[in-house]
């Protein structure tokens, strides 16, 4: 598990964050009836049911918010679209955006990019980096070794029980990733150095480093 920050909330403090709508959670995938006939910007919607009434009514700020999660994520133009029209990496992004328009104070993603191509990897990618430096925290379940670096500030490495955790810097290093993930570590010479290809079930993590040291 990688995750941007600590969480501010202890595990006897989880209900009452999870009543107050201070959780928001996107997961690996969604257990639904594809073949419902609801629209995106309805899914989006879900979000905001936290801040509603019992009778659900959305407000013209719901409206405002669901529109610019939507804006955000770059899915304003399949807002209409029936959900179970769109293919498995947009599916990943409206539940993005459901997450983005709850406002909750944490964010929990399972798997982020787990059956999503190389562009929308990117585009969450990015989004999150968006989010974390605004303060945003974000607990992130991945296994895409090659995203880690790139927007999560803080890691902890899992295999039965926690291998190394601390600031990604210098947690999330080619002898931890070996330990964690023993037998997939490959070392490859290249023309004027090496690198260190750690491999798992998704994109791999490169490490080069030339031949007068890293790089």
């Amino acid at each position: 598990m990688s995750a941007t920050a600590r969480s501010p909330y202890s595990a006897s403090r989880s209900n009452r964050a999870l009543r107050q709508n201070l959780v928001a959670y996107v997961p690996q995938s969604e257990e639904v009836d594809w073949s419902f006939p609801v629209l995106v910007e309805d899914v989006v919607m879900m979000g905001r049911y936290g801040h509603m009434g019992w009778l659900r009514r959305a407000k013209p700020r719901d409206r405002e918010i669901v529109d610019a999660a939507l804006a955000r994520v770059g899915m304003s133009e399949f807002r209409h679209r029936q959900i179970g029209e769109l293919s498995g990496g947009q599916k990943k992004r409206v539940f993005l955006t459901r997450a983005i328009a709850q406002q909750g104070q944490v964010i929990l993603l399972d798997e982020p990019f787990t059956g999503v191509d190389v562009q929308t990897e990117a585009r969450i990618i990015s989004l999150l980096r968006e989010l974390r430096d605004e303060g945003c925290t974000m607990l992130v379940s991945t296994h895409n070794l090659g995203s880690v670096s790139e927007f999560c500030d803080y890691t902890v490495m899992v295999k039965g029980t926690v291998l190394a955790s601390g600031p990604t810097e210098t947690t999330f290093t080619a002898e931890n990733l070996e330990r964690a993930f023993s037998g997939v570590l490959r070392h490859v010479a290249l023309t004027g150095g090496e690198a260190q290809v750690i491999t798992d079930d998704e994109r791999p993590f490169i490490s080069r480093r030339a031949a007068g040291g890293p790089r």
